[in-house]
């Protein structure tokens, strides 16, 4: 049975992405609504990167961690977005194993550090709002640089437990994945081993990144608040948490589709639901963010006016 089973294993040397299974004038209609905001998101987000590398103002700590923000959207989009807009027009869906593998290993790597960045940046408005007399200790360049490592390092922990497991499963010939890029509930659901032991490591690091991430986001915002409170204008206390609304916005729009899609055990039972969450949090936040610092962040638009006036002055 053991020999049977590995020879089987062993066939199955690609995948086929089931993708959105619709009418050939929707999968037309698909591919342009996802190249459009795929070019929204590199648009946004270089855009991001660029203003806050050429404009001095934003040299800032805060400023530092949201260009990594826009340098892991832009990637783990990336990872998504081309295979699945190829997958729109060709019929020919298939992907390899070992860029089954590869594609989801890059995922989990990027996503996963963007949930320990934004509790980062939580860590840095607290900083800034509660102990501004220490926060350019706390939080000088070495320390950034430092953070910013360590939240890539905790992703790629994640990313390397969850590949390992994920791909250590069998699938006996069933090759059909159910969803528009490789992750592990699809690849979970058609596995002919019992994959109780992946759900429960996959539930066990989805909890435990989101609940420490998420009491580090809880207890940063609760201090913000509390010193806010204490400021005796209405103005100040607006002018103050005005630099924490974009990073709320984020968090709650990434951890809300991320916990629905990860962090429950029933979560990988509905495909369909699945693919609409899984859109969302692959291409819809990542378009989302630079639009919500921009249009939300008052040093980003001042930023963005110099930038144009500095370039209309010189013509």
């Amino acid at each position: 049975m053991k020999s049977e089973l590995n020879r089987n294993y062993s066939e199955v040397t690609e995948f086929i992405l089931l993708g959105f299974r619709t009418s050939p004038k929707i999968q037309i209609l698909l591919f342009l609504l996802f190249l459009l905001i795929y070019v929204v998101i590199v648009v946004g987000n270089i855009s991001m990167l660029a203003v806050i590398k050429i404009d001095s103002r934003l040299h800032t700590p805060m400023y530092f961690f949201l260009r990594n923000l826009s340098y892991l959207d832009l990637c783990y989009s990336t990872v998504i977005a081309p295979k699945t807009l190829a997958t729109f027009l060709s019929k020919d869906k298939r992907i390899s194993y070992n860029g089954c593998a590869t594609q989801f290993f890059f995922f989990a790597l990027f996503v996963g550090t963007e949930g320990f960045l934004l509790a980062v940046m939580a860590y840095d408005r607290f900083s800034a709002i509660c102990s501004p007399f220490l926060y350019p200790v706390r939080m000088s360049q070495q320390a950034c640089v430092r953070l910013v490592i360590g939240s890539y390092i905790c992703g790629c922990v994640n990313s390397m437990v969850q590949t390992a497991f994920t791909f250590s499963l069998h699938f006996c010939g069933e090759n059909r994945l159910d969803h528009f890029f490789c992750d592990v509930p699809a690849l979970i659901k058609i596995s002919c081993v019992d994959t109780f032991m992946n759900e429960i490591v996959l539930f066990i690091l989805s909890a435990l990144i989101i609940i420490t991430t998420t009491v580090i986001i809880l207890v940063s915002y609760a201090c913000i608040l509390s010193t806010v409170l204490k400021i005796p204008s209405t103005h100040g206390r607006s002018k103050t948490f005005s630099t924490c609304t974009s990073h709320i916005t984020v968090v709650s729009l990434f951890y809300g589709t991320v916990f629905f899609m990860y962090a429950q055990p029933g979560a990988i039972s509905s495909p369909e639901k699945s693919k609409i969450i899984a859109v969302f949090y692959t291409l819809i936040i990542p378009m989302l963010n630079p639009l919500i610092y921009s249009l939300r962040n008052r040093e980003v638009k001042n930023a963005v006016k110099r930038i144009v006036l500095r370039k209309v002055s010189s013509h």
